[in-house]
């Protein structure tokens, strides 16, 4: 079923407003410096992926409506089309790399866990031996940037061992990124949701394209992750549902049918269940 295209009330801000301030870059990707104060009072959102590496920093980071602390030794992702805003204090110093959509997807891979994951937990503590790996790994993409003939697959080499450190550390920070791991089924639905959650909201689809019954699945949940199989698709739709009321203009009626519910009034009661809230409150 085609939908009709998501109308934005938080501005969407391209790689290319960047360019001025760059340190180095090219067309595919930016590296940055963050020095000092920094402040975004009002929430927009990015066409392309941005990975933050925070040495020495406190502050805010808020993204899709969550706060989070800034501190030294973090990595902060930003997928395409998360709203953030941010109070960053004095003090701070930190290194981005903002990379178009065409470039992320060739060490996307190197990220071992669902989007979602990062999405859900977008600040990420790191050991000292993994800082100091990153920021390695970010300095010679800056100096590579630096070349006159810099070497993308070169690039490219690098960015996949900075998502495949930022994963590691992930794994040992979020309880879940092990279960997936050790229970490739969940794993795979939680991907399988991603895809799908629009369209198919009950566990009978996801079971079938696992391979596995209903209940097994559900079972395998409420083993390891403590919920059922049914509320983890549903805290993926209530995710989508605050985004959107909370970054665009779409009406709650057409964020209804933009998420796949039947009427208004269904998708009204579904996200209330799962935040005390009504869409038009939670909105206000």
């Amino acid at each position: 079923m085609k939908r009709n295209k998501v109308n934005s009330l938080v501005p969407v801000i391209g790689i290319q407003d960047f360019r001025k301030g760059q340190v180095a870059g090219r067309e595919e990707l930016l590296f940055n410096e963050l020095h000092g104060k920094r402040v975004i009072e009002k929430p927009h959102r990015h066409d392309f992926f941005i990975i933050t590496l925070f040495d020495k920093a406190n502050g805010t980071h808020t993204i899709d409506s969550i706060e989070h602390s800034i501190g030294g030794r973090q990595a902060h992702v930003l997928f395409p089309g998360q709203m953030h805003k941010w109070d960053i204090k004095s003090g701070t110093i930190g290194y981005q790399l903002m990379i178009e959509r065409n470039f992320f997807e060739q060490f996307a891979p190197y990220f071992r866990f669902s989007f979602t994951n990062y999405q859900n937990h977008p600040v990420i503590q790191l050991s000292v031996g993994a800082f100091r790996q990153l920021l390695y790994e970010f300095e010679a993409i800056r100096d590579e940037l630096k070349n006159r003939d810099s070497l993308m697959h070169l690039i490219s080499a690098r960015a996949a061992v900075i998502a495949a450190i930022v994963s590691r550390e992930a794994e040992k920070v979020f309880g879940e990124f092990k279960v997936y791991q050790s229970q490739p089924r969940l794993a795979a639905f939680n991907m399988l949701i991603d895809e799908h959650f629009k369209e198919q909201k009950f566990v009978n689809f996801y079971a079938g394209k696992l391979h596995v019954t209903p209940n097994y699945l559900n079972i395998l949940c409420k083993k390891n992750l403590k919920i059922s199989a049914t509320q983890l698709i549903q805290q993926r739709v209530c995710t989508e549902a605050k985004r959107l009321l909370q970054s665009t203009s779409l009406t709650v009626k057409e964020i209804a049918f933009e998420l796949g519910f039947s009427d208004q009034a269904y998708f009204s009661r579904f996200f209330k269940e799962q935040t005390g809230s009504t869409p038009s409150g939670f909105r206000e």
